[in-house]
């Protein structure tokens, strides 16, 4: 398991199930798409919007100040996050090899976030709103970030040969 998270050479030789490359696909993808709309990246979607209507962060209830505080933190936060992607990107193009790496540090960010939440608690609307889209993304991210991680050290069970042996 060790070696195939930290692979002695990174090349595209990949080791684990097929199913992890079919879901690192999408999940890599949707990271990318949060990652540049978080960080005001997409010139279609801004940023501020994303915070106030997904996120439901309420910024028109803070000073201007503390305002542009919160939406520097959130676009470094999707920047950093748009930038991990697009090592996944690569990986995925290039060295897969490293594909169970990326999915542990894509794990790593999505458990971490939630981690920080539970440890200090953010007053929101979420406690108004109950069950939100982007929690329910959220969950869903992270068990698939879980099962695809888990495939891609999985060693497939190869198929036992039909003949009967030397005879």
């Amino acid at each position: 398991m060790f070696i195939r998270l930290f692979p002695k050479q990174i090349d595209n030789t990949y080791q684990g199930y097929a199913l992890a490359i079919w879901l690192f696909v999408p999940l890599v993808l949707v990271k990318l798409l949060m990652g540049l709309n978080v960080a005001g990246l997409n010139p279609w979607v801004s940023n501020r919007y994303i915070a106030q209507s997904v996120d439901l962060i309420p910024l028109d209830t803070f000073s201007a100040e503390a305002a542009s505080t919160v939406m520097f933190m959130f676009a470094a936060w999707g920047l950093a996050l748009f930038v991990l992607s697009l090592l996944g990107v690569v990986v995925l193009i290039r060295y897969r090899a490293m594909i169970p790496l990326i999915y542990l540090l894509l794990a790593i960010e999505q458990f971490g976030r939630r981690g920080i939440l539970t440890m200090s608690p953010v007053e929101r609307a979420v406690e108004i709103h109950g069950i939100t889209a982007a929690l329910l993304i959220n969950w869903g991210l992270m068990a698939a970030l879980a099962i695809g991680f888990a495939l891609s050290l999985a060693a497939p069970i190869k198929a036992k040969s039909q003949g009967s042996g030397p005879v």
